[in-house]
């Protein structure tokens, strides 16, 4: 009871979620006969975890492609593939998210980046600036489905899943619900007489684009390639990452000096500062509550109510989707996974395929308010509040949630790649 009410009023009046997560256990411990060294320990194990080094590592990436004017090229080979269409603009967008989340693992991260450019030039073709706002933020969505995933790398150390598995799982369903979105972005600018650029396709234009940007639209192919053909692990590959973004930014493009990079190294330090604090008493949570049998009473509970895996889901997801409005992604993952991952064992549902769903889930998270991450992005860059963005953004989460559905019913679209990879 004492744990119960002390995580609640730490949640409800806004306690640091580090905070709410140790405090809990650490009261009910010094009750206990248990040794209160048990909780250095597991502040040291939480992030003495070498998959977690990916993270910083491609959050940095990101950051120096995003200075070095990398995200510049894919969103001008995108323009001269697409923006003749109407709408021609928003699909742009979408597609250059899809790329960018192909590189750096992170929504807001892809929000930023391709939105800098995208939402001032849809404002100047005459889009709506709301609707240019929601265009980008459900677009950087997409960072943290389309592999590499700083959500997944979480989810992969939590539930002893392999991170290369979970990697090559979300490119189906991030394929899926990009082009969902781009297909309601497309009816939406019909609809509201969004015209695509007037001149006609050049292929000479095109071959120079991508020629100038070859370095560019390879590192995506560098990254995922690398990883895949087993020529080395996601957490080299987010080195490997980082150092190809400089040798582009540096060498080749030119467009960053010390300084952004000093701008990029606070950004990803800034980023995992707060991680390492939030694992190491996640792992503690997470062990207070195996060691109280919490899991277990919840799996029963949950069977009690039906013993279908496709209902419970459901009902999991509803309630996944409902907590995306008030918690931050990662600590949505770090808290809950722990806690739902003997229930999953237990209906015999594929890990990998419920690591994507409770990615998906969090994607809708970072449309609705009062949290809404990527919304604060947006706002950020238009100067236009939550509640004026929100409206427009509403077609798009309908979009996500309906493809979420889809993957729920069809497991088979997220498991595909990775059955072949562990040649079935």
């Amino acid at each position: 009871m004492v744990f119960t009410l002390t995580f609640i009023i730490s949640v409800a009046i806004g306690v640091p979620i580090f905070a709410c997560l140790g405090i809990p256990p650490t009261l009910d411990m010094i009750r206990s006969p248990v040794p209160l060294v048990t909780l250095a320990q597991s502040l040291y194990t939480g992030v003495d975890q070498f998959p977690l080094l990916a993270i910083p590592c491609f959050i940095l990436a990101g950051a120096v492609m995003s200075r070095g004017g990398i995200t510049t090229d894919i969103i001008d080979i995108m323009n001269i593939v697409v923006g003749r269409i109407p709408g021609g603009l928003a699909v742009v967008t979408i597609l250059s998210c899809m790329f960018f989340a192909a590189i750096s693992g992170s929504g807001p991260g892809t929000v930023a980046a391709v939105g800098t450019i995208m939402i001032p030039a849809m404002k100047d073709k005459g889009y709506n600036i709301d609707f240019a706002a929601a265009v980008a933020s459900s677009g950087g969505t997409l960072g943290i489905l389309i592999p590499p995933s700083n959500p997944m790398i979480i989810y992969g150390v939590l539930a002893s899943v392999s991170i290369s598995e979970l990697f090559i799982a979300g490119i189906l369903p991030g394929l899926l619900i990009g082009f969902s979105l781009i297909l309601m972005a497309f009816l939406l600018s019909i609809r509201k007489g969004y015209k695509g650029e007037d001149e006609p396709f050049n292929f000479r234009k095109f071959a120079c684009a991508v020629y100038q940007g070859k370095f560019s639209i390879f590192t995506p192919f560098l990254v995922l390639g690398g990883i895949y053909l087993g020529v080395f692990t996601p957490v080299e590959a987010s080195v490997v990452a980082v150092l190809y973004a400089l040798f582009v930014s540096v060498a080749i493009k030119r467009q960053i000096r010390l300084r952004g990079v000093w701008e990029a190294l606070s950004e990803a330090s800034t980023v995992c500062g707060g991680l390492v604090l939030i694992m190491g008493t996640a792992i503690f949570f997470g062990r207070f509550l195996a060691l109280n049998q919490v899991p277990q009473r919840i799996t029963t509970f949950m069977i009690s109510i039906s013993e279908t895996p496709l209902i419970l889901l459901l009902i999991i997801t509803s309630f996944l989707l409902f907590l995306g409005m008030f918690m931050e992604t990662l600590s949505t993952v770090i808290i809950l996974t722990p806690i739902l991952i003997p229930l999953m064992k237990k209906l015999d549902i594929d890990l990998v395929h419920f690591g994507v769903i409770f990615v998906v889930t969090n994607e809708v998270g970072f449309l609705t308010p009062p949290l809404g991450v990527n919304l604060f992005v947006s706002c950020g860059l238009t100067n236009r509040s939550i509640e004026q963005i929100s409206r427009k953004v509403m077609p798009f989460i309908f979009t996500i949630i309906i493809c979420m559905l889809i993957l729920i019913y069809f497991p088979k679209i997220s498991l595909l790649l990775p059955d072949l990879m562990r040649g079935r």
